[in-house]
């Protein structure tokens, strides 16, 4: 079975241009958790420290209560098919934030106001790809 990934390296994943947003805001808290939220909260307590990859998986393995027997193969399965990045997302489409992904692919939120966020622009050593417009 052919695994897909979702990480990228030394990249920048840039808000989309359509934003309607001028600054990084966390998705609304819900009674029920979003995923956009459960997401969220992984990255930005624990930046450099996860994938995207485990990212995914983990938000899949939570809202599908999987036990930690079943996530081997549950893993297998759920890259055995691509899965949407973080350009296609809504942390990088509506709510404001920069995805950086560093050398090793672990992954940190910047919000469209920081100054972090200006420096990845300028940053001629990684790659800089920007999020998926949400109108077409």
């Amino acid at each position: 079975m052919k695994a897909h990934s979702t990480n990228y390296f030394d990249t920048f994943i840039e808000v989309a241009e359509d934003t309607k947003t001028t600054c990084g805001t966390p998705p609304p808290t819900k009674e029920k958790r979003t995923v956009a939220e459960m997401k969220y909260e992984l990255i930005a307590k624990s930046p450099y420290k996860f994938t995207s990859d485990e990212v995914f998986f983990q938000v899949y393995a939570v809202r599908n209560n999987l036990t930690e027997v079943e996530y081997n193969r549950a893993r297998e399965q759920f890259f055995s098919k691509g899965q949407p990045c973080f350009r296609a997302l809504p942390l990088t489409k509506s709510y404001g934030f920069g995805v950086h992904c560093d050398s090793n692919g672990k992954i940190a939120l910047y919000g469209l106001e920081t100054n972090e966020y200006q420096s990845f622009l300028t940053d001629t050593k990684i790659k800089k790809v920007k999020a998926m417009k949400s109108s077409r």
